[in-house]
């Protein structure tokens, strides 16, 4: 019988990657808390029409990426391909959107039916940010910086850059639609399969198109700036002004046009290149009309989505991984009750102690060969007539500091000065 496998696209996160998963996860949890956002936790399976009215029919996520199935009652459910949406329907639902300035996070896994490659999975992870009732251009901003700050927590900051442009409203996005597909119309043939198919149901899309002959016709499409209106062309100019003033450094990018049909006006990417064709590792922007399509008071929005495997393997890419060795590695040639007992006493006066335990026996040279593999930076040796005594000895497994011979009741407080920022009982 063969074994089996996990679905194609949807992977295991091991043990030694789950160090680096955990620590960026805390990493922008405390982020996101410093500018006052609140976790909200959504679930993973919702009413499919979410996201069709949230999303657009005419997108690759709707016509090709759910995960859309019916229940038992009828109902077609969805695993979901995005976090915005399930946001702004518990949002409504919940009478959250009262008061205008409501800021929330969430993080946790979406699922889109794609050919996996590098970068894009069919299961993968977010971290996202949405905000509400707030329509100038200053939570824009605001928005924009914490993604900076989250690069220089993580000490990316020199690999990642800002794009940003400006979708307009939704009649400069009709007025705008409409000489596009003027242009583009004559030259239809000319287009991939994709962009003819999305010509007239999406066409600002073709932009995202990856065909050679496809992005060489749009580099000379009129120009969406030249349909805004004067309101979103005013709150443009702010948000550039603003993060000039913050010293934010940015590129416009006319093509950048987003995959949702539910932006509007401000829209932005953060990119690498060091992960080659799926470079954008964070991607947001505007929303105001999104609320009213899910039935709610009308109400703007705006937020961002950044990928967790993306800047893991970013973080991997400059280096930056981390592990979790234990700090001290507890060799025993005593009774193998005597290791346990002194475990726990170490670990109830030191919480935060990282502490593995030899168990199964072995000889001492058996057990200091685990100590050195298993990444710890001190071992403690505990033999009977240590414990006749009440003693224990610290070796340095990496450094040639002489070995301690200490008594039981001070092990804990050495222990702390070897380990600075271990917590006290």
């Amino acid at each position: 019988m063969n074994n089996i496998q996990s679905i194609r696209g949807m992977h295991d996160i091991l043990p030694a990657a789950t160090p680096t998963w955990r620590w960026l996860e805390q990493q922008l949890a405390e982020l996101f808390d410093a500018y006052d956002f609140r976790e909200i936790r959504i679930p993973l399976v919702e009413k499919a029409e979410l996201f069709t009215r949230a999303i657009g029919q005419a997108t690759d996520v709707v016509e090709k990426e759910m995960y859309a199935f019916p229940d038992r009652n009828g109902d077609t459910l969805s695993l979901r391909p995005e976090g915005t949406a399930g946001v702004v329907r518990a949002a409504i639902q919940h009478g959250l959107l009262a008061s205008p300035g409501l800021k929330v996070w969430y993080r946790g896994p979406m699922f889109r039916h794609e050919r996996p490659q590098r970068g894009r999975q069919r299961q993968f992870h977010q971290f996202g940010a949405e905000v509400f009732g707030l329509s100038g251009p200053d939570i824009d901003v605001e928005l924009i910086a914490l993604g900076e700050r989250i690069w220089k927590r993580l000490g990316l900051e020199r690999g990642i850059r800002l794009e940003i442009n400006t979708l307009g409203d939704r009649e400069d996005r009709q007025r705008y639609r409409a000489k596009l597909i003027d242009y583009l119309s004559p030259r239809v043939d000319e287009l991939d399969g994709d962009s003819q198919r999305r010509l007239h149901t999406n066409p600002l899309r073709i932009f995202d198109s990856k065909h050679p002959q496809t992005r060489a016709i749009m580099t000379e499409a009129p120009g969406l700036a030249d349909s805004l209106g004067a309101e979103a062309r005013a709150h443009f100019k702010e948000v550039c002004k603003m993060l000039e003033g913050l010293g934010i450094a940015y590129r416009i990018n006319p093509g950048l046009v987003r995959g949702l049909d539910y932006y509007c006006r401000t829209v932005f990417e953060w990119i690498t290149d060091d992960l080659g064709a799926q470079g954008t590792v964070c991607a947001g922007g505007r929303y105001d009309d999104l609320v009213a399509v899910q039935g709610g008071k009308p109400a703007p929005g705006i937020g961002f989505a950044l990928g967790v495997e993306r800047l893991v393997e970013l973080l991997a890419h400059q280096g930056r991984e981390r592990s979790q060795a234990p700090q001290v590695y507890l060799v025993c040639q005593a009774p193998s009750i005597e290791g346990l007992r002194l475990a726990e006493e170490l670990r109830d006066q030191l919480p935060g102690l990282r502490l593995a335990c030899n168990l199964g026996g072995g000889s001492f040279k058996a057990q200091f060969k685990r100590a050195d593999r298993s990444g710890a930076q001190y071992a403690l040796v505990l033999g009977e007539s240590e414990v006749a005594a009440g003693l224990c000895q610290i070796k340095d497994l990496r450094g040639d500091a002489p070995q301690e011979t200490l008594a039981r009741q001070v092990l804990a407080e050495r222990i702390r000065q070897l380990l600075p920022g271990l917590s006290a009982d």
